[in-house]
């Protein structure tokens, strides 16, 4: 069994055997059943739409039906070693209070988001005068569900303002493929990021 995304494959990384792991938003299940399998993980995931849960469910994976702006009040403080969210903190109305939240459910946390700052989205801005659209960021402005869309550089900047520590960072394209830029340049050079955040 392999993992089909890029960025599932770098997290899969960072994450220790036997870690107790929550995934929110977890989608089909994918990342969870892949850690349980080979790293013999526990958790669970969260996930609103009924057809991934299904396939969660089908593979054997667990799962709880919650909407992630709604806050994790269900959960206990440090009850799991880490607390994963892939693509999808621009969609909440408060990614703050969702970042406070995951550090005080696990002990680290690791999140990817689309980079605003991307030198095609400022030309694009630039050139065009329109709202840019690509493969990290494919909708449209009236349809998105990104509300909240930043810059790796806001995103450091409100880990510094709560005292937050990142632990990793990994930059690259939209399939998670590093360039010399995107280490040297990586607000500008860089389309996408993986975090890895502590207390």
């Amino acid at each position: 069994m392999s993992l089909n995304r890029p960025d599932l494959a770098i997290i899969q990384q960072w994450v220790k055997p036997n870690s107790r792991v929550l995934d929110l938003g977890c989608g089909e299940g994918e990342l969870l059943n892949y850690l349980k399998t080979h790293k013999q993980t526990h958790g669970y995931g969260l996930e609103i739409d009924a057809d991934k849960i299904t396939a969660c469910i089908a593979k054997g994976v667990n799962v709880i039906e919650q909407n992630l702006d709604d806050g994790l009040s269900n959960f206990q403080d440090q009850s799991y070693d880490l607390v994963v969210m892939t693509q999808a903190l621009q969609a909440l109305r408060r990614p703050d209070l969702m970042l406070e939240e995951m550090l005080r459910v696990g002990k680290e946390c690791i999140v990817t988001f689309p980079n605003f700052a991307y030198w095609r989205c400022r030309l694009y801005l630039s050139l065009k005068g329109e709202m840019p659209v690509s493969k990290s960021l494919p909708h449209t402005w009236y349809n998105t569900p990104n509300i909240h869309l930043s810059t790796f550089r806001d995103f450091e900047q409100l880990c510094r303002s709560r005292n937050f520590h990142i632990l990793d960072r990994a930059v690259g394209n939209s399939e998670h493929e590093t360039h010399w830029a995107t280490q040297i340049w990586p607000n500008l050079f860089g389309e996408v990021a993986i975090y890895r955040v502590s207390r």
